[in-house]
């Protein structure tokens, strides 16, 4: 396997570079490419023809691949299959809207939880990704929106939409993040400090590891963290979202509002709404009902959190159904009604299969 010339240190970079007779200042052009994203070598124009054919030969610039690429009917929303150095595949979503460019990056190869909707967890975890590995999604992002265009500008603190800048980072790509909390945490660090990204801007989704949920209150920075909720009962989030078995719906909540309470910051709630085929073939409401929206309120009430109501994005190797139009609104109102906040996300990416562990999933091969 070729080293991954963004994995050196400075030091490190340099003596690669002097090793092949090249002088020392060469390491510092290759350390700002790599800092830019450039996926190979032949985009670094500052470097001489020949030398960028010998690197080709003997190392490779970020710990990630692109092997796909999709983009959106409205391009709006941009899919990327990604490769790792031992062959494991990920995936990193790029979605630009209207207060800036966000980006969903994975924090596991693979996922063990076992959700009953999600295609992400149906080729099992394979492993934890390393800081470098999350932070090279970022720079996919950013190379597709700036590339080389605008390579003798530096990226602006905080990030810049009008500039090609990521400016938002959400960690709800394929895995759980706080399985692997240390390196979700080293990533959020670089994040902040290289690329000037606020805390403010950078959610993690987490279908309630409690532990990982305190680690990140005692670590103290002020993110965004969302929970993965999908049922406001114990018994029905068990049987569609196997860790509630482990860590219970009130032991999630009361941790997760900890956390949110600490820094006066919303709690968002992910409410996947889901059917079922009903003897008859129609959709048969699953965890929508009115009487769920009910429980979902007595919950929630008083708290300072956000729902987003999530139209569930169909995989076909699982056996749900969307439910339609009217029972999503008919959801939202009676939350509404009970003074919960509440909107209904919409929907990126459907016709290139956005939803996590799609793309991973059919590159890979269907799953019987």
């Amino acid at each position: 396997m070729k080293p991954v010339l963004f994995d050196f240190t400075d030091s490190q970079l340099a003596d690669f570079i002097t090793s092949m007779g090249q002088p020392k200042f060469r390491a510092k052009q290759i350390r700002d490419w790599l800092n830019r994203g450039a996926p190979d070598f032949q985009v670094m124009k500052n470097l001489p023809a020949a030398l960028r054919d010998q690197l080709d030969g003997v190392a490779q610039t970020l710990p990630v691949r692109v092997v796909k690429k999709l983009q959106s009917g409205d391009n709006q929303t941009t899919k990327f299959l990604l490769e790792l150095g031992d062959a494991e595949q990920i995936e990193c979503v790029l979605m630009r809207t209207s207060y800036g460019n966000s980006v969903c990056v994975s924090s596991q190869a693979g996922c063990a939880m076992g959700c009953k909707f999600c295609a992400s967890t149906l080729l099992g975890l394979k492993r934890n990704l390393t800081v470098n590995e999350i932070y090279s999604q970022i720079l996919v992002a950013q190379w597709e929106l700036r590339g080389d265009r605008f390579s003798d500008r530096p990226i602006r603190p905080n990030g810049d939409a009008n500039n090609g800048d990521v400016s938002h980072i959400v960690v709800m790509g394929t895995g759980e993040p706080l399985q692997n909390t240390e390196n979700v945490i080293g990533f959020i660090e670089r994040a902040n400090s290289d690329m000037g990204i606020g805390w403010r801007k950078i959610t993690v989704s987490t279908c309630g590891i409690v532990p990982g949920i305190e680690k990140l209150t005692e670590w103290g920075r002020p993110i965004n963290l969302a929970i993965s909720l999908h049922a406001p009962t114990d018994e029905l989030r068990s049987r569609i979202m196997p860790i509630n078995n482990k860590y219970h719906l009130n032991n999630v909540l009361d941790a997760a509002f900890k956390f949110s309470d600490l820094h006066n910051r919303q709690l968002m709630i992910e409410y996947i709404l889901l059917a079922v085929r009903g003897e008859n073939g129609d959709a048969e409401l699953l965890n929508c009902t009115p009487e769920y929206a009910e429980k979902l309120s007595d919950l929630l009430r008083g708290k300072n959190c956000m729902v987003n109501l999530i139209p569930w994005n169909a995989v076909d190797e699982r056996d749900f159904m969307s439910p339609s139009g009217n029972a999503v609104h008919r959801f939202q109102d009676i939350l509404i009604k009970n003074g919960i906040h509440t909107r209904i996300r919409r929907e990126r990416g459907q016709d290139i299969g956005s939803a996590c562990g799609q793309l991973r999933l059919n590159n890979k091969g269907k799953v019987n």
